[in-house]
């Protein structure tokens, strides 16, 4: 291994670590809880990762919350060369999947193979949702921004003039991840549009 670490094994880890730095100059849509600035997307991972150690108890099957909280370290990583496309930006959607698939090349591209391909897999279940720990992990995904929103009156809902069923259909995953969160997901929607009554 000290032969490996020496032939450029640690150096390329090092310089992902440092080009992992620069998640922190990504800009969200999402305000902070006082609304004072915009988050960046690695307080986002680090938020999420918090939150899913906090709500894992309320997963209705079993999932690996060390594989969760690796997954959700590394989810948005592609962020760096991809930038952030805001969940209801139909525009930028459309184009998300290729700039993202570019930036994982690269990114994961820059650690030992063994290891990028392993934090790859990670962000590549995490897109596709179909194990409970990626669906999990998306659910959580969608519960930080949602109390943000809640926090400031609306945050992005209200800046960006969004419906509740675009709201609703963001936040699907959490009715069937986190059942027992729902509840208080669907009355905080049905306060901040009371005209349109529950879902």
């Amino acid at each position: 291994m000290s032969n490996e670490i020496h032939g450029g094994r640690l150096e390329q880890q090092i310089a992902f670590l440092v080009e992992a730095d620069r998640l922190k100059n990504v800009l969200r849509r999402t305000l902070l809880t006082d609304a004072s600035r915009r988050e960046n997307t690695a307080e986002h991972s680090w938020h999420l990762a918090l939150a899913a150690m906090v709500l894992a108890e309320y997963s209705p099957v079993a999932i690996d919350l060390p594989r969760v909280l690796r997954m959700l370290i590394v989810h948005d990583l592609v962020e760096i060369d991809a930038g952030d496309t805001f969940a209801y930006d139909k525009e930028g959607n459309a184009t998300k999947k290729d700039r993202e698939q570019r930036g994982a090349d690269r990114i994961f591209g820059l650690l030992p193979t063994g290891m990028g391909s392993d934090l790859r897999g990670l962000w590549e279940e995490f897109e596709a949702q179909r194990t409970p720990d990626a669906c999990f992990a998306n659910a959580v995904d969608r519960v930080g921004p949602f109390l943000q929103n809640t926090a400031t009156n609306g945050g992005t809902w209200r800046i960006y003039k969004l419906s509740r069923e675009e709201v609703l259909v963001r936040m699907d995953p959490v009715r069937t991840a986190l059942p027992a969160v729902w509840p208080k997901v669907l009355n905080a929607i049905d306060e901040y549009y009371p005209a349109r009554g529950s879902a």
